[in-house]
Formats: C-alpha cells, structure tokens, sequence
C-alpha cells in the first residue's frame, strides 16, 4: 500500500491569540501538487518491532510516523503485531525544517493508510482529532483539501474552493527552529489579527491576497524567522513569499 503525502506553502499565516502554550492562527494552506514523499507499508521487517525505512533528521522515536503509530495504537492495538512483520517505507522529496509540513504530512498519509488497511472506518473528523495530538498541520492532511482556511491551533480545516495554483518552492540550506522562532515572535514582535482582517483574508482567493500582502504582511513569523537566520534576506525575490516559520520560500505561478 503506498500514498503520496504531498507538501503545502501558507499563502498567509497571521497569528489570532494565544492558547496556553499554543498561539491560535489564521491561515491559508494550499497543497503543493507536485512535491510528495511516497509512503508505503511493505511486508519486510527483520526487527521484529517498528521498522521505519528513509533517510531522516531525526531519532525513530522523534519521527510523526513513529508518534502517529503510538497513537493509533491506543485506538487500535492489533497494529503493533503488524508492524512487527510490515514496515513502514518513505521516499523523501520533501526538504525537512522547511515550512512545507512533510513530517505533518507524513504522519496523515501514515494515518489514512492504517485507516484503509485495518478497516477502521475512522471520519476525517475522528483522524484529525488524532492527528492534532502529533502536530497541529496534520489535520490538514488529513482532510486531503487541495486549498483550506485553517484557524484555531490547527483543529479547523474548512475547504477554500479555487483553482488549483501552480507553486514553485525553493529551500534554502538553512534550518529553521520552528520554537526559537515562535518565542522570537512573542517575546518582540507578538501582534494579533483583528477579527475583520482575518474574516477578510479568510474570503479571498490566495492569487488576490499575495497581490495585496508584502513577504512581511503574509506571514506572521517572516520577521522574527529573519531575525533568528539573517541570512534568509540574501534568498528575497519579487513576488516570492515565505511558508510556515520556514526557510523555503514560494512563488504560484499566473
């Protein structure tokens, strides 16, 4: 079994308050169509535990494959006898650290998959409540929306009808801390969106909004990601703007 976990760019990301240690948002996902990992269970394992097969960034134990099994496991415990003779097997297209929600992705298409293979007959609803436990961009995967309005910490996902945008994306080799960059936000740049402004983004098509918004205006973190990676000024372009707390940068084509 085998699922394409497709990357995404914000077209706008403003922050709306905060949420204990959480801040709720106001954003604009849309999928990339032509960037995915593939993320396939195939029956090879020699660990007699869960096996993950790719080139990561991080521990097993850190990966949202992993932590998504881990959930799913409460809900589900015939999976670990599976998972002890199946693997999980991922090709990487996807730059990590990079704002494009792969891991996120990962763990939904990891969700979606299991939810097929053992008849669990889980609603996106009842899987995305399970997928906000692992990363607050999964419920967005989960929905498989193509462009959607995402708001609270990322538990509501409502489907934005437009035309399918053409994105290029570019990555820079620079990794960007998602925690140092949402405390630079609070400790010296912290500003909420006023409810008219977030209604009024929330209604636009994503083309008309990045024709009325700067790289600064369409993205909360862009300024405090700066400060904490100065050298992400040097990657600056015309009509090009900036997805999640980064580094990559995006661009939907006319």
């Amino acid at each position: 079994m085998t699922k394409k976990a497709y990357a995404k760019v914000n077209i706008f990301l403003k922050i709306a308050a905060k949420r204990e240690n959480y801040h709720e948002i106001v954003s604009r996902f849309v999928r990339v169509n032509h960037l995915y990992d593939t993320v396939s269970i195939i029956p090879q394992n020699d660990k007699n535990e869960f096996n993950l097969i790719g080139e990561f960034g991080c521990e097993t134990e850190q990966n949202t494959i992993y932590k998504a099994f881990v959930e799913l496991r409460k809900y589900c415990p015939k999976i670990d006898a599976f998972f002890r003779v199946y693997s999980v097997k991922v090709e990487k297209h996807i730059p990590e650290f990079a704002g494009l929600g792969g891991g996120s992705s990962n763990a939904a298409a990891f969700l979606l998959l299991a939810n097929e293979l053992f008849d669990l007959y889980y609603s996106k609803e009842k899987l995305a409540k399970i997928g906000l436990k692992i990363g607050a961009d999964v419920p967005f995967f989960i929905y498989e929306y193509s462009s959607a309005n995402v708001t609270g910490i990322g538990e509501v996902v409502e489907a934005f009808e437009e035309d399918d945008l053409e994105i290029e994306t570019f990555t820079p080799n620079i990794k960007c801390d998602t925690g140092k960059i949402f405390k630079t936000f609070r400790e010296d740049f912290y500003r909420q969106i006023s409810e008219n402004e977030a209604k009024r983004l929330l209604s636009m098509k994503s083309v008309d909004i990045l024709k009325t918004l700067s790289i600064e205006e369409a993205n909360d973190l862009y300024t405090s990601a700066l400060q904490n990676e100065p050298a992400l000024k040097a990657f600056e372009k015309k009509d090009w703007y900036f997805s999640g707390s980064g580094s990559s940068f995006f661009k939907v084509k006319q």
